[in-house]
């Protein structure tokens, strides 16, 4: 298979881009991780998306952008207009405390403010950031601890995010918080500018069910970033495996729905991520210094989910660099197919 050129890909099959054909209650999004291998433009990002017939970017992270000069701003504001898509804007960590956390860009209330700037030339009506990793859980400091810092940076930039008309979208990124944990980091700093961007694969590095996350986070979501997972119950492990749309076992075609009731006029935007299965070492006893405090009946329904799973084999590495980036654009398609044609986004 030839590597997919930009003039390939803007001819994707019309049959590909069809919309759903009734009205969903959220707008359908992609967020460009799901294609961070692609080397493209924010001008090419867009023009992909929108074959897809997507009406939200999210802008996750700086690079994909390309800059954030004013005028480079103001191109891709008036590009994504023209192709009528609304942009979201993010950012990485912003707890400086966090082994995530990137100082050479200045504090975090200097990297809020420059990209709460940028948001704004942009029409991003949210910044989404997010505290760290799951790496957080097990240092010196507690979670807890991260989460107080991450609070008082918010509140330390709270009257100009209030004077910006924006807010600050708070993701539960790659196993660092639980949904109650979150919640907590929201209330504390301010929930009239802070907010949630709802992750539905991440939940599953934390040992929680993501329609728990969905149930507790709900009222607090700004954004969201949707993915499938597969999960399953080995003898001393539970596996969890990142895959396409449709093709894990946690009920995401119930977790869709739910979303769009719960979080009506939200970017329902597709994060697709496919990776090997991780292992939760549930039964030792060290794995439990992360989550001290993580309730019983909320383990339960994580190990339910995985008592209900079948095991399947990782999928096989990808021949080389070109082979990976086809895959990746490969694995997005297909989910965004799963998305129109079964969830109706």
């Amino acid at each position: 298979m030839k590597p997919m050129l930009r003039r390939t890909f803007l001819a994707a099959p019309a049959a590909a881009v069809s919309p759903p054909a009734a009205a969903s209650a959220v707008r359908f999004g992609v967020d460009l991780f799901s294609v961070r291998s692609q080397g493209w433009s924010a001008f090419e990002h867009l023009d992909h998306c929108a074959r897809w017939n997507a009406k939200v970017v999210h802008f996750s992270e700086i690079r994909f952008l390309g800059s954030l000069e004013d005028e480079h701003l103001k191109r891709v504001r008036a590009h994504a207009d023209k192709l009528g898509i609304e942009l979201e804007l993010g950012m990485r960590s912003i707890c400086p405390t966090s082994s995530a956390f990137d100082a050479s860009q200045g504090s975090a209330e200097q990297q809020i403010l420059r990209m709460l700037r940028a948001a704004k030339i942009a029409g991003s009506p949210l910044v989404r950031a997010f505290l760290g990793t799951m790496a957080d859980r097990t240092g010196r400091l507690p979670i807890e601890g991260h989460i107080e810092n991450t609070v008082r940076v918010l509140r330390s930039v709270r009257s100009q995010v209030l004077d910006s008309g924006l807010k600050i979208a708070i993701e539960n990124h790659a196993g660092d918080m639980q949904a109650r944990e979150l919640k907590t980091l929201i209330e504390e700093a301010g929930k009239d500018f802070v907010g949630a961007c709802l992750d539905s694969g991440n939940p599953l590095w934390a040992i929680e069910d993501p329609h728990l996350t969905l149930e507790t986070l709900a009222p607090y979501t700004l954004t969201s970033h949707v993915r499938d997972t597969a999960i399953w119950r080995e003898k001393d492990a539970i596996a969890v495996a990142w895959v396409r749309l449709g093709e894990g076992n946690i009920g995401i075609r119930e977790y869709a729905r739910r979303f769009q009731e719960l979080c009506p006029g939200r970017a329902f935007s597709l994060e697709t991520i496919v990776t090997p299965a991780r292992r939760v070492k549930f039964l030792e006893a060290k794995f439990w210094e992360a989550y001290p405090r993580t309730p019983a009946r909320d383990f339960a329904r994580f190990l339910a989910l995985a008592e209900n799973g079948e095991p399947r084999p990782d999928p096989p590495p990808p021949a080389g660099k070109q082979a990976a980036v086809r895959r990746e654009l490969e694995d997005m398609e297909a989910s965004v197919r799963f998305c129109h044609q079964e969830l109706g986004i």
